[in-house]
């Protein structure tokens, strides 16, 4: 039987990840909050628990979920707020996909000197246009069990069966060119402003996200382990 990971310490920082759809920051950032221990936070998570529990917070947000708008920033921000207030996050946690604007990013800095945190580790996951467009036009999900495979980097040994229980192997709707491209511009007109704002805080270290998965974790890992 395999042993569970032990956390390697606290990790006394907040680490927020950055990168475009495909970059592999929600893997990255899962990886390293189990490292440490440490909440895994993102606000489609949280939305989606306030939502099941038929919290206040729930009760605002599931219409306009369901009519597949936006949740305000005035209710995401306040939902941020009470989630950092948990005695869990006391000694750090890692952010995945949140800020998204440098308005949000304003707001976080100032929770964050609340409770006295003095400022975020912010990781770029950066990586190229065509290496993404590769990286997902190329994945492939298994329609029973979910196990994902690459046609150009992970195949299965049957073209189109998952290795693992004969499943078909699905292309998303999202995952198509057109798509992708689309959700790629639209991801850095809105993210451009706040890389600058962090890279001009000094607060940004980017990272090569094209390298492999255990190089990637290894180079975070390391950069985290450095933090004072």
């Amino acid at each position: 039987m395999a042993l569970e990971q032990r956390p390697v310490g606290k990790l006394d920082h907040v680490v927020i990840f950055l990168g475009a759809p495909g970059s592999g920051k929600g893997t990255q950032a899962k990886v390293l909050a189990a490292k440490f221990g440490a909440p895994h936070l993102s606000t489609g998570d949280m939305l989606r628990e306030h939502v099941a529990k038929g919290t206040p917070f729930g009760l605002k947000a599931k219409p306009i979920m369901e009519r597949g708008e936006l949740v305000p920033d005035s209710l995401v921000l306040r939902m941020v707020a009470e989630r950092i207030e948990r005695p869990d996050c006391s000694h750090g946690f890692v952010f995945d996909g949140f800020p998204r604007t440098v308005a949000q990013a304003q707001y976080l800095g100032e929770l964050l000197r609340q409770h006295g945190f003095s400022h975020p580790f912010v990781i770029h996951m950066v990586i190229s246009h065509m290496m993404l467009i590769r990286r997902l036009t190329g994945r492939r999900t298994c329609s029973v069990g979910g196990e994902i495979y690459n046609i150009f980097d992970r195949p299965p040994k049957m073209e189109g069966i998952c290795d693992n229980d004969g499943g078909v192997l699905i292309q998303r709707p999202d995952d198509r060119e057109e798509v992708i491209r689309q959700r790629l511009l639209a991801y850095d007109k809105q993210t451009s402003p706040l890389v600058n704002y962090y890279r001009r805080l000094g607060f940004l270290y980017e990272i090569d996200a094209s390298k492999s998965v255990p190089e990637v974790e290894q180079e975070i890992a390391q950069a985290v382990a450095n933090l004072k």
